[in-house]
Formats: C-alpha cells, structure tokens, sequence
C-alpha cells in the first residue's frame, strides 16, 4: 500500500473516531456501534474485563511427556477481594500456579480449594486486591436465544471476549468427558460461544453482566475438528460450590459413600443368576462402614482372592427417586442433586425381586 495513502488513512480514521464518538452509560463508543445489543455487549465487557485473569499452571514433571508444555494455560475471575474461581483441571498436577491480572500484572496464588467432582477450584492471592469482582446470577432462569459474552484465555490470547447464545442444558450424558472430572454435575450449559484451550474457567455472563456460567469445554465430532460448541458448568452448582468450599472446606452434594460397578459391565451370566435381563442399573460394589449407604442398609457384593465378583451380588440399583437409570453414571448426579440431611429413596434388586430403601444424606467431612 502507497505509504501516502495510508498515512491519510490513518487521518481520515482519526478524524472520525474524534468527531464520530459518544458516550454510552460509562463506555466511549464509535459510531459503528449502532444497535443497543452491540453497546450492552461493550458495556458488559468493560465492566467485567479488570475481574479475568489468565491462570499459568506449571506442571509436575512427573505428569509431563516429552514435547509437552510445561504450563498448563486458562483463565479465573475474582469472585471476592482475594479469592479467584477457575477450572479444576486448569491446576491439576500443579507444581507452581501464577495469574496474570488484566493489565499484565503477574502474581503467584496458592491453591485454597477443589471440587474436582464439578470441575471447580479457588484460588488466593496475597499482596494483590482484585481490581473488580464479579457477582453469580441465576443460570436456572436462562432462555434458548439469550445472549452469552465469554471472557478468557484462548489459545494464550488474554483478554479475549466472544459472544454467542444460550441453546440448551443437555444432560452430562450427552457431554461425554474423560479425564473422570465433572462426574457430579447433573446438567451442562451449551451455547454458541466459541469455548477453546485456554477459555477453560473464564466466566459466562448474561447480558446484566453476571456470572450465570463457568466456561468448561467445547463439543466437536472428533479430535481433528475444532469444538464450535460452548460447554459450561452452570453458575448456580458452582456458587453452592464455592460457598461450600469457604464454610465447610469441601462440597456438600449428596452422596452414598459406597463404589458402583455398571451393570452392562458384568458376565451376562451373573446378571441372568441375579435374575435380571435387563443390562441398565448399578452393582453397588463396595460399601464401607459409616457411610450413608451403610446406615441405609446398602448390600455390598462379594469378590474372590482374584477380585472377581461373586454370587449372590450385592444390591443393584435400577432407579433413584422413581427415575430409572442407566449406569452408576445416572445414580451418582441424581444423588448429588441432593443435599446433606435429605432423603433419596432408591430401588434396589435384591434377592431377585425389588425392594425400595431410603437413604439420609450425611455431610461430606475432609478426608
């Protein structure tokens, strides 16, 4: 380009970001931004832009391959003064963890919580105050078609902000995962939002500027496409989370205590001496002392030397609170929808005919 031409370019567009600006609420906009959806998505931005930063995690070497990066990149936002939310997978295998605030200030932070089941972790950093905090909306009230902004991370980009909308909350089965995280969140958002690396932990807001999402992963066919689905834990599970973490020091969701097998898993011919036909349900497996299921009265199952289960198995759970479920995969998010001191009534397979057992959720302690 003609370097003339360029340079009353440049002019031309000065002239018009000079005469062509106004103000909008607190944010100084060009003409271009003409319609109140374009301004909302930069008031929001703005405002929320000073609470993101990029979470650097630098890995154990034991966990590293060769030609791996030795840090693990993704995004967390100030939730309180000094305490930052993001991913838990973002600092698994964590040797040293350091955020970098919006302005490029870096500063180390210590891990001071985790709930690998939701794939949560809160981090604290000292010797910083949080230039801006983000409040939780109400995810159970959003809409198909409401407008989504992510702030995060991709691919190293900080700062980096995209829109989409809010399609559906698909159930975790429809959101297959295998790193055994997430195995309690009972419902998924998915949007249009472009979540990718590095996206992982940044917040999903509405467009009041709330946190209605923790932006988790992205959905594609196969490994060699890139996901344009947008998954995100939802904003209500992870604020109990985070509450629970503070009080209590780990999360409060329902649980039985005891190990599940999947029934699909079995010999057919142990499902054919227990009775059952039917492939769907969950062997209850193990069932230590203490625990919920064991006060519930939960039978455990029997192995030999070689750990090979034996017969007559133990319970088999087919459904929990009248919804009939496929797997241990099904029992384990129904139960944690609940919370300690609740009662959730399962029916169980025992000694070749059905039996419904109530069991009272007990709180979960630090191990």
């Amino acid at each position: 380009m003609n370097p003339a031409l360029r340079a009353a370019g440049i002019g031309l567009l000065l002239a018009g970001a000079v005469t062509g600006a106004y103000v909008t609420g607190r944010v100084s906009a060009q003409r271009a931004l003409v319609t109140p959806d374009e301004i909302n998505t930069v008031e929001v931005t703005q405002k929320a832009l000073q609470a993101v930063v990029r979470v650097d995690n630098r890995l154990r070497k034991d966990v590293l391959q060769p030609g791996d990066d030795p840090v693990e990149t993704g995004t967390g936002f100030f939730y309180k003064p000094n305490l930052i939310v993001t991913n838990y997978h973002v600092i698994q295998y964590q040797e040293s963890v350091s955020v970098t605030l919006y302005n490029g200030r870096r500063v180390t932070a210590q891990v001071e919580g985790i709930d690998p089941g939701i794939d949560i972790a809160i981090l604290r950093v000292t010797g910083v105050t949080a230039p801006k905090t983000l409040s939780f909306g109400r995810s159970a009230g959003l809409i198909p078609g409401q407008k989504l902004v992510t702030i995060g991370t991709p691919l190293k980009i900080q700062n980096f902000v995209g829109t989409g909308v809010f399609s559906v909350a698909a159930s975790a089965r429809d959101v297959p995962r295998n790193d055994q995280l997430g195995q309690e969140i009972g419902q998924y958002l998915v949007s249009t939002n472009n979540i990718q690396g590095g996206n992982s932990g940044g917040p999903v807001l509405d467009s009041r500027g709330t946190v209605v999402g923790v932006a988790d992963a992205n959905a594609a066919p196969n490994g060699f496409v890139p996901g344009v689905i947008g998954i995100a834990i939802p904003g209500d599970l992870v604020r109990q989370s985070l509450d629970d973490l503070e009080k209590i020091g780990v999360p409060q969701r329902g649980t039985l205590g005891v190990t599940l097998v999947d029934l699909d898993s079995l010999d057919p011919a142990l499902r054919q001496l227990a009775g059952l036909s039917s492939s769907e349900g969950a062997l209850v497996d193990e069932v230590p002392a203490g625990t919920a299921g064991a006060r519930a009265g939960l039978r455990g199952s029997l192995r030999n030397s070689r750990g090979q289960l034996l017969a007559p198995l133990g319970d088999i759970i087919v459904a929990v609170d009248g919804q009939r479920v496929r797997g241990s995969f099904d029992v384990v998010r129904l139960v944690a929808a609940k919370r300690p001191g609740q009662t959730v009534t399962l029916r169980v397979w025992r000694n070749k005919k059905p039996v419904d057992v109530k069991v009272t959720l007990q709180k979960r302690t630090l191990q």
